[in-house]
């Protein structure tokens, strides 16, 4: 059972006011125009703004994955693509070279490989390395050139290939050209 209390204030003169009416006055509907939200169809439009926040969210944090690449990458990677188109085959590195994926939940939702690079020789060398990107059919759409240079004998590097394409469909990343030069 509820109860209703009431307070009231003594004004100074021995007299007392009640700051509020007992009952609440209901709003005037008279000026409300449409049909009010159905509880779905407020449900749908929240879950819409949730996934549309989620998806612009786990695209900054893509952008900010791939941007985080250094500059010093992004020349190694320039001089490897050069390198590279003069490469017939598969090259000469595909022995010293080995890839691991990395965790969308860390690469903010992109694929993301390591290109593991190791100099096995015994000089200083600098490496090329193309990654293909296949869909489930086995047809490349996409390519990535990653590049080391001036590796110490035994040394061992672990730069990006990052695809850009769409989470669907699964794309597999696999070594198409590693060139010791």
């Amino acid at each position: 059972m509820a109860t209703l209390a009431s307070c009231s204030t003594d004004d100074g003169d021995g007299g007392s006011s009640t700051p509020f009416s007992p009952r609440p006055t209901p709003p005037d509907t008279s000026s409300f125009t449409g049909t009010p939200p159905s509880a779905l169809a407020s449900a749908e439009a929240s879950a819409r703004a949730s996934a549309s926040a989620a998806a612009s969210s786990a695209s900054a944090a893509a952008s900010a994955f791939e941007a985080s690449v250094s500059a010093e990458a992004g020349r190694a990677n320039q001089a490897a693509a050069a390198e590279l188109k003069k490469v017939r085959g598969g090259g000469n590195a595909r022995a010293d070279v080995s890839l691991t994926g990395k965790p969308r939940a860390q690469t903010g939702g992109v694929l993301a490989v390591v290109v593991n690079i190791t100099n096995r020789t015994d000089e200083q060398a600098s490496y090329a390395v193309q990654v293909d990107f296949t869909d489930p059919s086995g047809k490349v759409v996409e390519s990535r050139i990653v590049g080391a240079q001036d590796l110490d004998p035994g040394e061992k590097v672990q730069p990006l290939a990052i695809s850009r394409k769409p989470v669907e469909p699964v794309l597999t990343p696999r070594i198409a050209k590693a060139q010791r030069y």
